[in-house]
C-alpha cells in the first residue's frame, strides 16, 4: 500500500518507521524522542556538495550537541556506501541508508529532477528539525548548501528559545 506522505511543519514525523543506519544497524524516530533531532536528506555520498554540506553537519555537531540535538543524514546510498563517506570524511553522526525510499517517501522528498537534459527521481536536498515530540518544528527543500548549516543551528536556537 502506497502512503502519499505531504509531511509539513506541525505534523508528526515518521516515527515508527525503522531504516538501516550507519553504524548501529536499525533506526527508529521515535527512539529519539526527547532530543530535538536534525534529519537532513541529500542526494548521493561522496559528492561535492553532498560532502561540503555532511562536513559541516560534521563542524558544527558540537554546537548541536551542546543544543540537545542529533544530526541524521539521509541518502538512498548503501550501508557499505556510508561507511566508506564516514570514513573518508570523518562523519561524526549517523547515516540512514534508504535504498528502498520508505524514509524519504516518509518527507515527501523524492521529487523529479533534471540532470544534463534527463528527467529522474532523487533526492531534493531537504533539512528537517524534529522537535523532542516528535513533531516537525522547521523544514527547509531545496536547499542550498552555502549558510544552510548556520541557518539550521540559528532556527534551533530560536525555536528552543521560544
Amino acid at each position: 500500500m502506497m502512503i502519499d506522505y505531504k509531511l509539513n511543519v506541525g505534523e508528526k514525523a515518521a516515527l515508527d518507521l525503522e531504516v538501516a543506519i550507519y553504524p548501529e544497524a536499525k533506526f527508529k524516530l521515535a527512539d529519539a524522542l526527547g532530543s530535538w533531532v536534525i534529519v537532513y536528506f541529500y542526494p548521493k555520498d561522496m559528492t561535492s556538495g553532498c560532502t561540503t554540506e555532511s562536513c559541516e553537519f560534521r563542524d558544527t555537531l558540537p554546537d548541536f550537541s551542546a543544543a540537545n540535538a542529533k544530526i541524521i543524514g539521509v541518502s538512498r546510498d548503501s550501508l557499505k556506501s556510508h561507511a566508506n563517506f564516514t570514513e573518508k570524511e570523518s562523519l561524526n553522526f549517523p547515516l540512514i541508508s534508504d535504498e528502498d525510499e520508505a524514509f524519504c517517501k516518509a518527507f515527501d522528498v523524492i521529487q523529479e529532477k533534471m540532470n544534463y537534459g534527463k528527467k529522474y527521481m532523487g533526492i531534493e536536498r531537504s533539512t528537517f528539525i524534529i522537535n523532542p515530540e516528535g513533531v516537525v518544528a522547521e523544514a527547509w527543500r531545496g536547499v542550498k548548501v552555502p549558510g544552510h548549516v548556520d541557518a539550521v543551528l540559528a532556527r534551533l536556537k530560536e525555536l528552543q528559545a521560544a
